[in-house]
């Protein structure tokens, strides 16, 4: 197999996986990024003034139960271990997430145990409801109105910008119920935080002498011509200059703030009340207990429809944006040189593992597709 000139387009997760698998397989490779920094949207730093590390674009929990994809990240961090527990304040109290049974008892004032307490949320339950076609439909079906407006429709409204009866049922079912006093918010084998923050963990993958990153540098229709395969982790729709509209996002914006001790206790307080205008209060010395700090970095955050200038952070996916995405995705099947990866080039949600493993299968698959000498897919893992 002769080496050749690859250009990865982002130096996020999917682009330093790749990146670091075909250098090592003889290829040349640059990895280009718009903005200053590695990481993408997993960008971590160190706060000058309090020494605390800062999830910069908002907080990133690995949990994987994919072993190969666990040591992977090993090889390039060490992974201490973090459990999610994350708190809700709802009607002037605060709630254990996701429900569990201390949140049940909790909130209707009881002492169920398990199998009461399964029993319980059945008759709060709209069993009329036979197939829910919708996120609040979903809910009323499985956890009754009382918990679903006092913990997910608010939340849900303020995170999505619209109201969950307009949202698909899918949503909701990553979010678990549990008859247990277990607070732990993944059901995963292996969770865990790099113990350097993930800028440090990606800044080491991209350490190879067959890669060459450059930042501050923003992807041009015209660079592709100059490399023989492009790797393009932008957004799908941005590759044809957003000539047939733009794929919905939702954005966030973070009010960050400073302050001596301690601020909430915990790294994540939900605020499930439509009256809060943030959905969240992080407080970043938590994703690091192995830390002491005596001051504290938190952010407010809110969500927002994403403008043309805004950080993409979740693809919205609804009707009017499968049906546009529909239309790029054949297009973008009948590009020459160009595989698109990661969140942004597949218009999917993704966590970190996913993405990590679907970077491994990409540069597998193009491995594969040079020595069978056949065509590279546009698309490993397709948006729909």
């Amino acid at each position: 197999m002769r080496s050749e000139k690859l250009l990865l387009v982002g130096a996020g997760l999917s682009g330093a996986v790749i990146g670091r698998t075909l250098a090592e397989a003889g290829h040349s490779v640059t990895v280009i990024d718009k903005r200053s920094h590695i990481g993408g949207n997993c960008h971590t730093e160190r706060d000058p003034a309090s020494g605390v590390m800062v999830h910069v674009y908002g907080p990133h929990i690995f949990h994987t139960d994919d072993a190969g994809v666990w040591d992977y990240v090993n090889r390039y961090a060490r992974f201490l271990p973090y459990k999610n527990q994350v708190k809700t304040t709802t009607r002037g109290s605060v709630y254990s997430l996701p429900i569990n049974l201390h949140t049940i008892n909790q909130f209707f004032g009881r002492t169920l145990r398990p199998e009461e307490a399964a029993a319980f949320i059945e008759d709060q339950a709209d069993t009329s409801i036979e197939v829910p076609e919708s996120f609040e439909e979903q809910a009323l079906r499985f956890v009754g109105r009382d918990l679903y407006e006092a913990f997910l429709k608010g939340y849900t409204m303020k995170q999505w910008g619209c109201a969950p009866s307009e949202l698909p049922a899918s949503i909701l079912k990553r979010l678990p119920v549990r008859f247990t006093y277990d607070d732990n918010y993944f059901f995963h084998r292996f969770q865990g935080m790099p113990e350097d923050g993930y800028t440090a963990m990606i800044t080491r993958i991209l350490d190879h002498p067959g890669i060459c990153v450059l930042l501050d540098t923003p992807f041009e229709p015209g660079m592709a011509q100059d490399f023989d395969h492009v790797f393009y982790a932008g957004p799908l729709d941005g590759w044809f200059g957003y000539d047939a509209g733009r794929l919905g996002y939702r954005t966030l914006d973070f009010e960050r703030f400073c302050e001596r001790g301690d601020w909430q206790g915990c790294a994540v307080m939900n605020y499930g009340d439509v009256t809060v205008p943030w959905t969240r209060i992080t407080e970043h010395k938590y994703f690091a207990p192995w830390e002491r700090h005596d001051e504290t970095v938190c952010y407010r955050e809110y969500s927002r429809a994403a403008g043309p200038g805004d950080v993409p952070y979740y693809p919205v996916r609804l009707v009017a944006e499968k049906a546009l995405l529909g239309d790029y995705a054949a297009r973008a099947a009948e590009a020459e040189r160009v595989t698109f990866v990661g969140r942004l080039g597949t218009y999917r949600y993704l966590d970190m593992d996913v993405t990590i493993r679907e970077a491994m299968d990409t540069a597998a698959a193009f491995l594969a597709a040079r020595t069978a000498r056949k065509r590279v897919p546009a698309f490993v893992h397709a948006p729909l």
